[in-house]
């Protein structure tokens, strides 16, 4: 069996939402274990500018790259400047996205518009950024897209959030198929990651509503920072994620229970039955 060092060892790999959470868990991860070449790109330039000092204090090489993903031109320079910089990329990880609490009736326009902007639209720009990179190079590489165990189920209080991870799942599964039309499925691999109860700061900086039903969008937040005390550390993710990687699986999964969630959507599917609704403490953590 193939390792995750074999694979990705030495490479260059290329993170967006590096600044924290699964993207900053994945980033010590390839450095300090794989000895990768670790591009941060954010939008919260201290956030980069104190994990690339923390990573370079023990050896690693890295660039951080001030990047919003919602701008296609921003993932244009950010290309460039790894190619010029560091060489060709081993591994794309489109993983910057923002949550969005409270009831679909009452979120404001701009922050629907702003989730859009960055979970969906922000991994499209990756691609078509990357991609063409990425074919036009003869080694192998690899691009994950960060969905969520929202990905595959339903969860009331952050319906922007979860409607965008399944927008986010159904592309990553398109985009392997395309690759593999276009003829480049022996040397780019996408797969899609399906975080589920990993520590992030997302919560926190989560958007709400300005009016309408306040209380029920923020018991959701408290809902879910009482789930984020008992998540797994986002190194400790990352390496399941490299390893689930190097032995070939498509649903790079964080934790048992996002396979669970799988296995419950295809049973609603299967048997055409609406989504149950689940009370209290929401098993989902986003990345």
């Amino acid at each position: 069996m193939t390792s995750a060092q074999e694979l990705f060892g030495g490479g260059i790999a290329v993170i967006t939402g590096a600044g924290a959470g699964v993207g900053a868990g994945l980033a010590r991860y390839a450095a300090r274990e794989l000895g990768m070449t670790v591009v941060l790109a954010d939008v919260d330039t201290r956030a980069i500018a104190e994990l690339r000092a923390e990573l370079e204090a023990v050896g690693a090489r890295v660039l951080d790259v001030t990047c919003d993903v919602r701008d296609p031109q921003a993932l244009e320079r950010l290309a460039e400047r790894t190619i010029a910089e560091a060489g060709p990329v081993r591994l794309l990880v489109n993983n910057a996205g923002v949550e969005q609490f409270g009831y679909l009736w009452d979120t404001p326009v701009p922050n629907w518009e702003r989730l859009l902007a960055i979970n969906i639209s922000g991994v499209f720009h990756g691609i078509k950024a990357f991609l063409p990179r990425m074919t036009a190079e003869p080694g192998q590489s690899w691009v994950w897209h960060l969905s969520s165990v929202g990905g595959v189920s339903a969860s009331p209080l952050q319906a922007p959030y979860i409607m965008s991870k399944h927008a986010v799942l159904a592309l990553t599964e398109c985009l392997h198929q395309e690759v593999e039309l276009a003829g480049h499925a022996h040397h780019v691999h996408v797969q899609a990651v399906l975080s589920g109860a990993v520590a992030s700061d997302i919560f926190e900086s989560a958007g709400a509503v300005e009016d309408s039903d306040i209380a029920a969008a923020e018991d959701h937040r408290a809902a879910m920072l009482r789930i984020k005390a008992q998540a797994m550390d986002p190194v400790d993710a990352a390496r399941v994620f490299f390893d689930q990687a190097a032995e070939g699986e498509f649903y790079l999964r964080s934790q048992p229970f996002v396979a669970d969630a799988m296995a419950a959507r295809a049973d609603v599917l299967t048997h055409r039955r609406a989504p149950l609704l689940i009370r209290g403490d929401y098993a989902v953590l986003a990345n």
